[in-house]
């Protein structure tokens, strides 16, 4: 059910439920607890009935850590990458990682201009 509903609703609903997991990961440890993961879905309205999240609750946290690696999460919802799509992430992150000088997790725009010229 939530799997349908997350592929209707596309692309935006799906990096921006990572973008929300990533956030919410204070200590970035790949894990949430059960009230960040239902508030997630929530923020994104993809409620679902509470047996229906327990159900999804109890595959997910298989280990009985009381957390979830939404990492997994992903993967379970929306598959593995197929090899273009690896390579092409794999392209892009090399891309990033050499812009990314000082390792900051983000990019200035003066940092670009430096090793990127449109003309």
């Amino acid at each position: 059910m939530l799997r349908e509903t997350l592929s209707k609703r596309g692309v935006r609903v799906i990096t921006g439920l990572g973008k929300y997991f990533r956030n919410v990961d204070k200590n970035r440890n790949g894990f949430l607890s059960q009230a960040d993961f239902k508030e997630a879905l929530k923020v994104f309205h993809l409620e679902i009935p509470e047996g229906d999240f327990e159900s999804l609750w109890l595959i997910l946290d298989d280990s009985k850590s009381d957390k979830v690696d939404y990492g997994e999460f992903t993967r379970a919802v929306f598959g593995e990458m197929n090899e273009y799509r690896k390579s092409f992430v794999r392209k892009v992150s090399s891309a990033y990682m050499k812009l990314d000088f000082n390792k900051t997790g983000s990019v200035p725009m003066v940092d670009i201009r430096k090793c990127y010229c449109a003309k």
